[in-house]
């Protein structure tokens, strides 16, 4: 717990001091924009979900409308899912591909939201974005590794509950 608050703290520092940069270069605000980014993809790429879902949100706020913006939002869902909080992640995903419609996150994200959907047992839901992501980009990453899923879908679909063998008795 003290590791995480610990954590946090260091990053909303980080987050401060690059808001500073912001409000002191407004001319340059594509540069902070870029350099709040990378800190944040730092706290990101070592694994603190916590700290990197406050900083991304935090990026948002300040530069929302910028290039980087639907990345951001894409990795605010991953942090989300990272941290076992998946319909908040589903809502984030979905925000990615209704808000930014030329986002090359677009296929990773309708991805996302269907395995979010398989992680909150919604199969039929999941089934669907696993078609989407095969229909709208096929010739992607992502299409291949649903149209595996896709593959394995009926064995998961069967009916778990083992049968009861019947002896010849009536019970």
């Amino acid at each position: 717990m003290v590791k995480l608050m610990m954590s946090t703290l260091s990053g909303m520092i980080v987050l401060l001091c690059s808001l500073n940069l912001a409000i002191a270069a407004p001319s340059n605000i594509q540069e902070s924009s870029r350099h709040l980014y990378d800190r944040v993809m730092e706290e990101y790429k070592h694994r603190d979900y916590t700290a990197a879902l406050a900083g991304f949100r935090f990026f948002l706020e300040l530069h929302g409308q910028s290039s980087l913006a639907a990345n951001a939002q894409y990795l605010v869902a991953e942090c989300q899912y990272r941290l076992g909080r998946y319909k908040e992640a589903l809502k984030s995903y979905y925000h990615v591909v209704s808000y930014y419609p030329l986002s090359p996150k677009l296929a990773a994200s309708t991805l996302r939201i269907g395995q979010t959907y398989t992680r909150l047992k919604d199969h039929e839901k999941a089934h669907m974005m696993y078609e989407r992501v095969v229909d709208q980009y096929p010739e992607s990453a992502e299409a291949e590794t649903a149209r595996k899923v896709l593959d394995t879908a009926p064995m998961q679909e069967e009916d778990p509950t083992p049968q009861r063998i019947s002896n010849g008795s009536l019970d």
